[in-house]
């Protein structure tokens, strides 16, 4: 004898009528949150800011949050994106207020927009990164930057689920320029995304290899991440 069917009980979600991208920042101490802190935070942060979500169907209903390439724990980011989709017209300043107010020092959010049509992972095309080396002179970054353009491939290992795997960091470089800063020298990095995306380790890893020396491991942080304009222009997706 076949068994029936559960269905859930209850009413049906209420549609979704406006979607709003926020972009936000993981600074501070914050940086070591993971993508499943700042999910939780951030849940915890509608409910305060009583945000009107839109929920999923099912036996199990939550937030109809979208998250694309968050940044690596441990890394600092002034530009990570997500998008809520809402059962009432939101004015997206006042959500960029209560959102603020509901959520822990650290994570900032920098802006709220209704969202363009389109998927927001479509939008996230390359990173802008900044990496600044304590206690290393521009002269020799510079050196080591130039050694690693004129390669046509560095490959680094990552450790994935399915084990080890040799990832090929130079191609996804656009573009790089070496600068002086207070802290060291600092290299700004164009890195378009590729499938797996190039992590600031792995950026560090291959310049390492490169020099064949010990290079001081950089303070990373993600300046911009969308569209990529001409040259090494990294496009704000909520433009």
């Amino acid at each position: 004898m076949a068994t029936a069917r559960r269905v859930p009980q209850g009413p049906t979600p209420e549609p979704a009528v406006q979607k709003l991208r926020v972009r936000y920042a993981k600074r501070g101490r914050m940086r070591f949150t993971s993508s499943r802190d700042f999910q939780r935070a951030l849940e915890r942060a509608v409910r305060l800011a009583e945000v009107p979500m839109a929920y999923s169907a099912g036996f199990h209903p939550h937030p109809k949050i979208s998250y694309a390439n968050a940044a690596p724990t441990g890394v600092a980011s002034e530009a990570e994106y997500v998008e809520l989709s809402v059962t009432r017209f939101v004015d997206p300043a006042q959500l960029s207020s209560a959102l603020s107010a509901a959520l822990p020092e650290g994570l900032d959010i920098v802006e709220v927009v209704e969202a363009a049509p389109g998927a927001l992972a479509d939008r996230l095309e390359a990173s802008r990164w900044q990496l600044v080396f304590p206690e290393l002179a521009v002269g020799q970054l510079r050196v080591v930057v130039e050694a690693f353009l004129a390669r046509d491939s560095v490959e680094v290992t990552r450790v994935m689920k399915q084990g080890p795997r040799a990832i090929d960091v130079r191609q996804p470089v656009v573009a790089a320029e070496v600068q002086e800063s207070e802290a060291g020298a600092m290299l700004l990095l164009t890195v378009r995304h590729t499938t797996p995306t190039v992590r600031p380790a792995e950026l560090w890893s291959a310049l390492a290899e490169v020099s064949g020396a010990d290079l001081p491991r950089p303070a990373s942080t993600r300046l911009a991440q969308g569209l990529l304009g001409e040259g090494d222009t990294v496009l704000d997706p909520l433009a």
